[in-house]
């Protein structure tokens, strides 16, 4: 009988273990590859398209831009030097077409955009793009939907991963005081 209570407090202590924390039953980690595989196969398509357009296109002379979009210059202006910087307050029109040059946004339905530099939301080709431009010139940009409006769409016009075309006039460019020359 005296040994009893030992042999419980032997078992209560033994059992004093700490919670075992739960495990997933099934680990699913396919999805994120899947996603991503699927990601690079639409790139790989739509960055072809451009290729073809760009071969197709004798007139105009594209540029690869580091963001990844192509472009032309449909007007020049030799005599500026000066590109928009962060913080910069820029003026500016734009069309949004499709591949097919089905015209998406008119210049007069977006109007006179007043955008100021890396501190507004645009979508991303746009905003790397106005930093490409001087002032008084205009280029057509070829941008993967990736650039474009992604996997979401723009809730309007423009449907889900959609590449597009825009064609960018920058009508004037405000310098911040701290902005330097290019």
């Amino acid at each position: 009988m005296k040994k009893l209570p030992l042999i419980l407090l032997v078992i209560a202590l033994a059992s004093c273990g700490g919670p075992e924390p739960r495990r997933p039953v099934q680990m699913k980690t396919s999805t994120i590859n899947t996603s991503i595989e699927r990601s690079k196969k639409l790139l790989a398509l739509e960055e072809s398209m451009i290729e073809a357009i760009v071969k197709k296109d004798s007139i105009n002379e594209y540029t690869h831009s580091n963001s990844g979009a192509w472009y032309y210059y449909v007007q020049r202006n030799d005599e500026a030097t000066y590109t928009p910087q962060p913080d910069d307050l820029v003026t500016m029109t734009y069309t949004v077409t499709g591949f097919n040059n089905d015209t998406i946004y008119t210049q007069d339905e977006i109007g006179i955009f007043n955008y100021k530099v890396d501190k507004q939301e645009l979508f991303p080709g746009l905003r790397n793009s106005v930093k490409l431009l001087k002032e008084k010139e205009t280029a057509t940009f070829l941008f993967p939907s990736s650039l474009a409006y992604g996997y979401h769409g723009d809730d309007n016009k423009i449907g889900v991963n959609v590449p597009i075309k825009a064609t960018v006039t920058l009508l004037a460019i405000k310098k911040q005081q701290d902005s330097t020359q290019n």
